[in-house]
């Protein structure tokens, strides 16, 4: 779409709690003009809590979508108008009951850009002290803490399938490795 072009026409088919569906007219940058279904999200955090002892904190959660348990770093959405960094404190927070003393930006990613808009802000958390976890209603989780490296093993050998997790364990092994820790 040119730059003073109208924004596309829109057509919602579903509004969700957490999520905005809709057909939306565009017309891409060779001129041609499509219907294209998107799914428009608010974002959400997600982080690697890391314990002074190197070993990282996952969450096995119920995930009725991809089909049963699954390996994850804790993530949510963010509440209107509030910072990633906020929502990131506050679900590491929630989710494993450790409060983040520090919070290393570790970049964002797009979940699915073929139809989404959802960004995902990354994070690494550490110097955490112990909190209070509290779940929502609908979160079935465990807590499961585990050494660095077989997260990171688990993320090259395809055993944590979830791609914020996968980024973000990766990304921050990454940043270790710069910084001479791994």
């Amino acid at each position: 779409m040119s730059r003073d072009a109208s924004p596309p026409k829109r057509k919602q088919v579903f509004q969700g709690k957490i999520l905005d569906v809709g057909v939306e007219s565009v017309e891409l940058p060779d001129g041609k003009v499509w219907d294209l279904e998107v799914i428009r999200h608010p974002g959400a955090a997600a982080v690697l809590p890391v314990l002074d002892s190197g070993e990282v904190l996952l969450v096995r959660q119920y995930r009725h979508a991809a089909g049963g348990w699954i390996l994850e770093v804790p993530a949510g959405k963010l509440d209107p108008g509030e910072a990633p960094i906020t929502c990131a404190a506050r679900e590491t927070e929630e989710e494993t009951g450790f409060v983040p003393g520090a919070l290393d930006p570790l970049g964002w990613i797009f979940t699915t850009p073929g139809f989404a808009d959802e960004k995902i802000w990354l994070y690494r958390a550490t110097d955490l002290e112990p909190g209070t976890q509290a779940l929502e209603e609908d979160e079935l989780l465990t807590v499961v803490k585990m050494p660095f490296e077989r997260a990171v093993r688990l993320s090259l050998d395809g055993e944590i399938q979830d791609a914020k997790t996968v980024v973000a364990i990766l990304r921050a092994h990454a940043m270790d490795r710069d910084q001479g820790m791994g």
